[in-house]
């Protein structure tokens, strides 16, 4: 009886180490959908995006400021929301990146992207270098508090409960990647 106890104990021990391998091996398993969530990479032709951070901004925090340069006072009830991205070039050209991104929330409301003379700016209709990053090593948006370049809209109040919020960037050929953000 004792053996038969053990045997069964081993079993149910190498059933249970072997599901939590195979959960663990998934969590690397790579998403070809363009559609993707804050954190999780997202290719378009031949660069990949990650939104690393996303939150509302204010004009009178010392680190906020440094990405709102040149943006005027919100109108009222309207805050400034800022995106934060790394942006991959994997190929041995140089890549444009797009010229406008939005953002919709739950309703269908757009929000376009606003024009941002930062140094932390993504820099909309520039160019990545082959092989290269965005934010550039060494600048002062990949040496900053978020280590990302940013894009800004401004949204609502009403915005933040018509989520979820969600980032659409338009690639090559009509390919779209909408990313849910983590609001």
């Amino acid at each position: 009886m004792w053996t038969k106890r053990r045997i069964l104990v081993s079993l149910l021990a190498v059933a249970a180490l072997g599901l939590l391998a195979l959960s663990v091996s998934a969590c690397g398993a790579s998403n070809d959908s363009n559609d993707v969530n804050e954190g999780e990479p997202v290719t378009l032709g031949n660069l990949q995006y990650n939104v690393t951070f996303s939150r509302y901004l204010n004009a009178n925090d010392s680190e906020d400021s440094a990405y709102l340069v040149g943006q005027a006072e919100p109108p009222p009830e309207e805050t400034y929301f800022g995106i934060f991205f790394e942006v991959q070039n994997e190929s041995d050209e140089p890549q444009k990146l797009p010229t406008e991104m939005s953002v919709t929330d739950a309703d269908g409301n757009e929000y376009e992207v606003i024009p941002s003379e930062s140094l932390y700016a993504l820099e909309l209709g520039g160019e990545v270098a082959a092989e290269e990053q965005v934010p550039v090593l060494d600048s002062p948006a990949q040496q900053g508090p978020i280590e990302g370049s940013a894009v800004i809209v401004l949204l609502p109040d009403e915005a933040s409960s018509n989520r979820p919020l969600v980032l659409h960037i338009p690639g090559e050929d009509e390919e779209e990647a909408n990313i849910t953000l983590d609001l």
